[in-house]
């Protein structure tokens, strides 16, 4: 099967000139031309795209994704530097992952605490303290929103 640069564009929510931009980095390799002139994407464009777009999630800069690209040309004698390269970036992105589940669970404690103030209002009734919530552990809470939101 193969694919137009709109239906490639429109598939990864990128713009035409960032594809062509992969292009000419080398990310895109052996991209055929109809008659037209109009580039023709296959199945082996589509795999690579994932792989960018994955990577890309995940924080790698374009050189990375070039050098992981490379790396892959040869996985025997570059191996080590595959690795090296994927452990690094798991590391950042486990770090990152850290601190945003923190900021999560804070999230979460302010919700429950602000859900129950304007409960108060509307009901009435005596405001909530701060130190009741504060105290409250929201760990399993926030995981297992996580882990529903990933499943």
């Amino acid at each position: 099967m193969t694919y137009t640069i709109a239906q490639i564009s429109e598939k990864f929510g990128v713009a035409a000139s960032t594809l062509r931009y992969y292009e000419d980095l080398g990310l895109l390799k052996n991209v055929e031309r109809a008659e037209s002139g109009h580039r023709i994407y296959s199945e082996d464009h589509i795999g690579k795209l994932e792989a960018i777009n994955c990577f890309k999630k995940a924080g790698m800069s374009i050189n990375e994704i070039k050098d992981f690209f490379e790396y892959e040309k040869d996985e025997a004698k570059s191996i080590d530097d595959m690795m090296s390269l994927l452990k690094r970036r798991s590391e950042i992105m486990l770090e990152e992952f850290a601190e945003a589940y923190e900021s999560y669970e804070h999230i979460l404690k302010k919700l429950d605490y602000y859900g129950h103030i304007e409960k108060a209002l509307k009901q009435g009734k005596e405001l909530p303290k701060w130190a009741k919530f504060d105290k409250k552990d929201y760990h399993q809470n926030a995981l297992d929103t996580i882990l529903d939101r990933i499943s």
